[in-house]
């Protein structure tokens, strides 16, 4: 048992599946019969094709959904106007068919303004859903125009809660993880730099660039890090501070730097929040085990769930939780 767990730059681009459709009609109890489904799929538009589709996925009907893909490929040979290319490519991502949605996509070349967003956006969607990270990265930089700060603004859909609200991040975070999955690290720290949001949000992010750094340049690593703690501290994100306090920790372990400094301020925030769990990774890996003190945390150790778990760590009252200073302290 110790303080190995998953790098920081999977937990922080770890996002819901990119294939969210637009919003369809509640479904019925009852699959479409065949009948009805032979005549939508002979005679039937874009709209339709597209409401058989959700009805097809909805249960689970695979044949039905390959055969509406084929028709919706057909359906509206070029060249079309924009609004139907658009209702062709969103039909097709009904129908769970991603890489057909940028054929179709593909179709049609807009001019800047309103049309041109709009079909990026859907591009960066149907590629997303591919996993073609290079589309993906490409749509996305086509929409920043040049200026990466416009995606720091820019809060794109990336799937719904089981509530049924929509799920949104920064176009920013976004192409910094697509560019991660190109296996382009240096790419995503750049556009990680580029962004402006303070106090949390900048925190990770400085984070994420300190661990994708430190292989590189671990001097510019080590102050970034110590960066994005002083902004979890004036933020008193504490569940934070202890996440990156916990890369500090691994990467002086890896790269045989000082770890007892880490090690004791992750301690000292610990006790400060009443994070048993943590106190007791800390003793379980310390080089210096004391038997007592393992034995007196196993004891007292309280439900995740439970004031002083683990699971429970996040804002804490400024009356009892550490200034800024007291955290950036040896």
């Amino acid at each position: 048992m110790g303080l190995s767990s998953l790098p920081l730059f999977i937990l922080l681009a770890a996002v819901p599946p990119l294939d969210s459709a637009p919003v369809q009609p509640p479904p019925m109890s009852m699959s479409m019969s065949p009948e009805t489904f032979e005549m939508v799929l002979e005679n039937g538009g874009i709209s339709e094709l597209s409401m058989a589709c959700a009805d097809a996925d909805t249960f689970g009907m695979p044949e039905r959904l390959r055969l509406l893909r084929d028709r919706l490929m057909l359906v509206a040979p070029t060249p079309q106007p924009f609004d139907v290319v658009m209702a062709n490519a969103r039909a097709l991502m009904v129908c769970k068919a991603p890489d057909s949605t940028q054929i179709v996509l593909s179709r049609f070349g807009p001019a800047p303004g309103s049309q041109r967003r709009a079909w990026l956006l859907l591009s960066w969607r149907a590629a997303s859903a591919a996993f073609n990270q290079e589309a993906a990265v490409l749509a996305l930089r086509r929409l920043a125009d040049g200026d990466l700060k416009r995606l720091d603004r820019e809060m794109l859909v990336v799937g719904q809660s089981d509530e049924g609200l929509s799920l949104t991040r920064s176009a920013l975070d976004l192409l910094a993880k697509h560019e991660l999955a190109a296996g382009r690290p240096e790419e995503a720290v750049n556009v990680l730099l580029a962004g402006r949001t303070p106090g949390v949000v900048a925190s990770r992010r400085l984070g994420l660039v300190a661990e994708l750094l430190a292989p590189l340049d671990s001097q510019r690593s080590a102050l970034l890090l110590e960066s994005a703690l002083d902004q979890a501290a004036v933020e008193q994100a504490w569940g934070l501070a202890e996440e990156l306090l916990r890369l500090q920790l691994r990467l002086a372990l890896e790269n045989g730097g000082d770890v007892d400094r880490p090690r004791e301020r992750l301690r000292r925030l610990a006790t400060r929040v009443d994070d048993r769990l943590t106190l007791l990774e800390l003793e379980t890996s310390s080089p210096e085990l004391d038997r007592e003190r393992l034995q007196d945390l196993e004891d007292q150790l309280r439900s995740p769930r439970a004031t002083g778990g683990h699971a429970s760590l996040g804002e804490s009252n400024p009356s009892v939780a550490p200034a800024a200073n007291q955290l950036a302290q040896p």
